[in-house]
């Protein structure tokens, strides 16, 4: 039989010096927390002078960015593709509306995505990146505004674009000055200031982000209280003359914690709670009128608020339902338990 021939494959194997060398946890936990603040602080120091290099560039960029007529498209490659990704993304959750374009699928059909009345904001730290090329090409032969967000204003994509926004040359945080550290932190701050300038530019509101972000618990905190609320039927509702022991009958039947008093008119005049019936509880209470125990001056929110808002209420206020009011009229409900059901708290 042929004899095998035997391969070493294996890693090779540390020797007892190596072994000895180990840092001890102690050690090795303060290197660890070393190296965290070293890069923290070198970021940090980039993203200052980011801020003191801040010229007329920027404002003019905030300014076409917000006149486009189309979308914003972000493009970028490599780690700066993934900071285009989150720019794109945060402009479009804020009132600018962004599409993220992959510039190595652009020249292979994805340049269709790109129409005129669009702005490009393209990134590349070193300004060269290869696959940009087309991009670049397609934005000049078509007239579509270039913004650059680069590090070299001399670079084939600075000197391209109508825009050149120039980050400083910071040092990066990669003790070996390779992997993007501080570049790419940077490059997101920077999209979230052009983002933040748009947002004010528009008059970008909460209840705007809203619209865009119904998930979650940010979303459940953006809803309306019109969302949330009780309505109709639902309502604990009575008058003024009503004797207590009806009231009580009311209450409990809602199973809301509160009954609303209303005039002729149908307008909110009075609110009586499970505290109000705690504190008269020892005067005859059954036999007595409603407008004689109701809370005169209750407190109200109108539809339109934000559900965290009307739970800020609730805790200053140490109350457990609001009346929803329109033209001094009840249209609604809230109770504390409908916006933990709602996911707001």
């Amino acid at each position: 039989m042929p004899r095998r021939c035997h391969v070493e494959t294996s890693l090779p194997r540390r020797n007892d010096q190596d072994k000895g060398a180990t840092a001890s946890p102690a050690t090795a936990k303060s290197g660890h927390l070393a190296s965290a603040r070293r890069t923290l602080s070198l970021e940090i120091d980039g993203l200052r002078q980011l801020a003191d290099s801040l010229d007329g560039p920027f404002s003019t960029a905030v300014d076409r960015l917000g006149d486009a007529q189309g979308r914003v498209i972000v493009t970028g490659m490599g780690k700066s593709g993934h900071i285009a990704r989150k720019i794109a993304a945060t402009l479009a959750s804020t009132g600018t509306p962004s599409q993220y374009v992959h510039p190595g699928e652009a020249s292979h059909g994805d340049l269709g995505m790109i129409a005129s009345g669009d702005v490009i904001l393209a990134l590349s730290w070193s300004g060269e990146t290869a696959e940009l090329f087309s991009i670049i090409s397609y934005a000049k032969r078509f007239a579509i505004p270039l913004i650059a967000l680069t590090s070299v204003s001399q670079s084939a994509l600075g000197t391209a674009a109508d825009i050149a926004l120039v980050l400083p040359r910071a040092q990066e945080a990669c003790p070996n000055k390779l992997a993007p550290t501080t570049s790419t932190t940077m490059q997101l701050a920077l999209g979230d200031a052009l983002a933040m300038a748009l947002l004010e530019k528009k008059g970008f509101s909460a209840r705007d982000f809203s619209v865009f972000h119904p998930g979650g618990k940010l979303g459940a905190m953006l809803r309306h209280v019109s969302e949330v609320m009780h309505k109709g039927d639902e309502l604990p509702l009575t008058g003024p003359a009503t004797l207590m022991a009806e009231v009580l009958l009311i209450m409990s039947q809602k199973s809301l914690g509160c009954a609303g008093i209303v005039d002729a008119d149908g307008k909110l005049i009075g609110v009586i709670t499970d505290g109000d019936i705690r504190r008269n509880s020892a005067d005859g209470l059954l036999a007595r009128r409603a407008d004689d125990v109701m809370n005169r001056a209750p407190k109200t929110v109108a539809p339109g608020m934000l559900a965290s808002e009307a739970v800020k209420l609730l805790n200053e206020k140490k109350i457990t339902s609001l009346f929803v009011v329109e033209s001094g009229r009840p249209v609604g409900l809230v109770h504390i338990h409908d916006f933990l059901k709602a996911g707001v708290v």
